[in-house]
């Protein structure tokens, strides 16, 4: 599988009636006054219990301040939402990462050009290796050894 295929993927997942009742499951064990909605804490709560992580205050700005402000918390329907989108969001990071990690054979943390090009090979043999270096090239964020010698050599 290569990047776009992750992409049309991560955008056509669909919430398993499972995942779906866990979900709810967590909103009302969060929401323990039974008040209907989420407040601040009650959120952090929720994302710790599914996703094992505290949100950062920024984060919990965000969502808050997205919220519709006639309510005075995350109501159910939100929170879902919130959670859905939080999901495809992590599976599409984990699907990249599983394909970075299926080309990065020697397990660096980054794909030379060689390993770029092998990459390439496997998922588009008729790509012309001038495409391939052009987006390597463009991918490259910061100078390092390998960039280097990747102008030497071209």
């Amino acid at each position: 599988m290569f990047f776009s295929e992750a992409v049309a993927r991560s955008r056509t997942w669909e919430t398993s009636p499972s995942e779906h009742r866990m979900w709810v499951k967590v909103f009302k064990a969060c929401d323990e006054d039974h008040k209907g909605y989420l407040s601040r804490e009650d959120f952090k709560v929720a994302v710790v219990m599914l996703f094992g992580y505290k949100p950062s205050k920024i984060e919990v700005d965000s969502v808050m301040s997205s919220i519709n402000p006639n309510t005075s918390g995350i109501l159910l329907e939100e929170f879902l939402n919130i959670v859905r989108k939080k999901k495809e969001a992590q599976r599409y990071r984990n699907e990249v990462r599983h394909i970075f990690t299926a080309f990065d054979t020697y397990y660096r943390g980054f794909l030379t050009l060689e390993d770029f090009k092998k990459a390439f090979r496997q998922v588009a043999p008729k790509l012309p290796e001038r495409t391939v270096l052009e987006v390597f090239r463009s991918t490259i964020h910061c100078t390092s050894p390998e960039e280097k010698l990747i102008s030497e050599k071209h």
